[in-house]
């Protein structure tokens, strides 16, 4: 059957299809620093390409307009509010086939932000410390984010000068209480037990603070830590780390899915994102020092009180199309395959920049769309933190949820209260007696209130457990209880009835 010339096109474009969008997705995912480092390879790569440094003035060009240059509107890379697009990249795939005779610079921060974002800096500088902090420092500086006792506080502070050079704690927490001092009130067992308590306590407030999976004591619990209810294949990956690590080493797919009743295809997804997890968290730090953070996204309080994001990229060079290759392009006496070679690098950088401009806009609007729902931890702290899921942010900022993923990988937000990964703003959470959602932190930290308050001597079923956070405005299911309550170390009823039997004995 012989195609039509419109179904010949079509064609052609879907063959370019991938290796574009692959191109635009692997822009959007990458950090600060890693997007610097792509520009300077591209311009190895591609002779067209030119940039003008940030410190340099913009050549002046104005005598150069062409009529078949773009238009304002052929430029526009923001997505109105109201398209329908599953995807935030669809802008790109329409650019025009057709040579551009004249691309230019991208828009530049003017005298006055330049003069703001120098001072900034300066400020920065001066208060820098004379050596990077070590990890333990780094950890112990986000405690100080925490309204701690101060017996609380001095556990943290050790059980962080106890991890390893990979972040993990080895030592047993029994290991970390350590001797009775005389001057210690109760006897033995009920100075033991509130030692390991607060023992249990410090330690899950460790392991919520950066990198993730800080403060484990195994790898299955470090991956786990890593984990955020608004991964994609979050569920799936709690599965496939606490029960088929060894199975994924050995890649034993058909036995995971029949043992799951994930599909393969979930699985190699799932197994993709597993794979970016770091099984080492501390091993960043060179030699106990922690690596420096490029935040890519800060944070400024506006005079009505508002958060207002602003992207760190003043340092990406302006890139646009060398004049040296438009005037060969426009020479009669330039050869044919000279042209053509021309012509596709033009191409190529063409959509590099948009690729930039595009990664810029996303951001942008993610960021905003985080920092607007999570205004409260903004306000009030951790504590504060409100149930946030990727698909949230993908209807309102209208991208699909794989866009959201990928802008917030690897990406470090400056926020009043501290440097945080982006990706941590996303919490999972439960509805409350009315009708709000509380975020899991806060279930956490509640249950572990009731559990310190509870009368020993007749402690709280499961059962009774969620009566008592429903008291607080907190509803959850048995099971949830439960789960959480292992997964926090508590003991059940029965055990923490024996052990204060045990006490008074």
């Amino acid at each position: 059957m012989r195609l039509s010339f419109g179904q010949q096109m079509q064609m052609a474009q879907k063959q370019v299809l991938a290796p574009r969008m692959i191109q635009s997705m692997e822009i959007l995912q990458l950090p600060l620093i890693a997007l610097q480092e792509r520009i300077e390879q591209e311009m190895e790569d591609n002779p067209v390409l030119d940039q003008i440094e940030p410190t340099e003035e913009a050549p002046n060009r104005e005598d150069q307009t062409n009529p078949d240059a773009p238009t304002e509107s052929e430029r526009e890379l923001v997505v109105s509010d109201d398209t329908n697009n599953e995807d935030d990249f669809e802008r790109l795939l329409n650019m025009a086939d057709n040579l551009p005779d004249d691309y230019e610079e991208r828009s530049r921060p003017s005298r006055g932000q330049l003069e703001m974002e120098s001072d900034r800096r300066h400020d920065a500088m001066a208060n820098m410390v004379a050596r990077p902090e070590s990890l333990q420092e780094y950890l112990a500086h986000q405690l100080s984010w925490f309204d701690l006792s101060e017996p609380l506080r001095r556990m943290c502070e050790k059980i962080v000068y106890n991890l390893d050079s990979n972040g993990y704690l080895k030592s047993p927490l029994e290991d970390l209480i350590g001797s009775r001092p005389a001057e210690a009130e109760g006897d033995n067992e009920t100075w033991h037990n509130e030692q390991m308590r607060l023992a249990e306590e410090g330690l899950a407030i460790v392991q919520r603070l950066d990198p993730p999976g800080v403060g484990a004591r195994n790898l299955k619990e470090c991956l786990l830590l890593q984990l955020t209810p608004g991964l994609l294949f979050y569920e799936e990956l709690q599965v496939l780390i606490s029960d088929h690590l060894e199975d994924l080493e050995n890649n034993r797919l058909p036995q995971i899915a029949r043992k799951t009743g994930f599909s393969i295809e979930t699985i190699q997804e799932a197994w993709e994102d597993l794979r970016t997890l770091k099984p080492k968290p501390g091993s960043e730090f060179n030699e106990n020092f922690a690596p420096s953070v490029t935040p890519d996204v800060f944070i400024d309080r506006n005079e009505e009180g508002a958060y207002e994001v602003r992207l760190e990229d003043t340092q990406l060079p302006s890139l646009y199309i060398s004049p040296y290759y438009r005037r060969l392009l426009k020479d009669g006496g330039t050869n044919a395959e000279t042209r053509d070679y021309i012509k596709r690098k033009v191409n190529s950088a063409q959509w590099l920049i948009e690729a930039i401009e595009q990664r810029r806009n996303t951001l942008t609007r993610v960021s905003q769309a985080i920092v607007d729902h999570q205004h409260k931890f903004l306000d009030d702290g951790p504590a504060a933190i409100e149930p946030l899921k990727m698909q949230q942010i993908a209807d309102k900022v209208g991208v699909h949820v794989t866009t959201v993923s990928r802008a917030v990988d690897d990406k470090w937000i400056q926020t009043p209260r501290g440097i945080f990964l982006l990706k941590r703003f996303f919490v999972g959470g439960t509805t409350g007696a009315d009708g709000q959602e509380v975020a899991w932190d806060r279930v956490r930290l509640k249950l572990q209130e009731i559990v310190d308050n509870e009368d020993k001597t007749k402690p709280f079923s499961d059962d009774a457990l969620v009566e008592e956070l429903a008291k607080h405005g907190i509803t959850v299911a048995r099971r949830t209880v439960t789960k959480y309550r292992k997964a926090m170390d508590i003991p059940s009823s029965r055990q923490r009835r024996d052990w204060s039997k045990q006490g008074k004995d």
